[in-house]
């Protein structure tokens, strides 16, 4: 087999929603066509869907410097670093001592980079809630929503919100 009979199997693993088989099926394909920047860029994508960022990122860059004309090859990488920024900034949140301000500067990059984030957009609605800027978080959880009118944590975050400016009748909170 060569790299694109291997390309074809991934694509047919994805169809099954068997992403394992589909990383192995790029994989071997990038490893007999080394030189195939689009096998990196699949394989990037493919890692990027399975949570495996790292990889993905690894083969993002491998695309690139092979290949550094596609805009896709450097979109993905875009991507990336807003998964990177939103995971960072679930973490500052969690944290014992929570860096608000800093998560909200990460995830207003993260959108920058990547405006279909929905993570984003909620994750930065609920920051924006705790710090009792509850506009900015009405404004978050609608970005969320018109990005994935289905979201149904974007949904509540919106009705949580909207009912505690009714509750409150607080036009202090811009």
């Amino acid at each position: 087999m060569n790299g694109e009979d291997y390309v074809r199997k991934a694509y047919e693993r994805i169809f099954h929603h068997d992403f394992e088989g589909a990383i192995e099926a790029f994989e071997k394909a990038v490893t007999l066509e080394p030189m195939n920047a689009s096998y990196h860029y699949k394989l990037s994508i493919t890692y990027s869907r399975s949570g495996k960022l790292a990889k993905a990122r690894e083969h993002a860059m491998k695309a690139i410097e092979l290949d550094s004309q596609h805009d896709e090859y450097l979109l993905q990488i875009q991507l990336l670093q807003a998964k990177d920024n939103v995971h960072l900034a679930e973490r500052l949140v969690q944290s014992e001592t929570p860096d608000l301000a800093e998560a909200a500067r990460l995830l207003k990059q993260a959108i920058k980079l990547d405006p279909l984030s929905v993570e984003a957009y909620v994750l930065l609605a609920e920051v924006k809630y705790a710090q009792h800027d509850v506009r900015s978080a009405i404004h978050y959880a609608k970005e969320a929503l018109k990005t994935d009118p289905a979201n149904e944590l974007a949904s509540a975050l919106l009705l949580q919100y909207e009912l505690w400016i009714n509750v409150n009748h607080d036009s202090n909170h811009h």
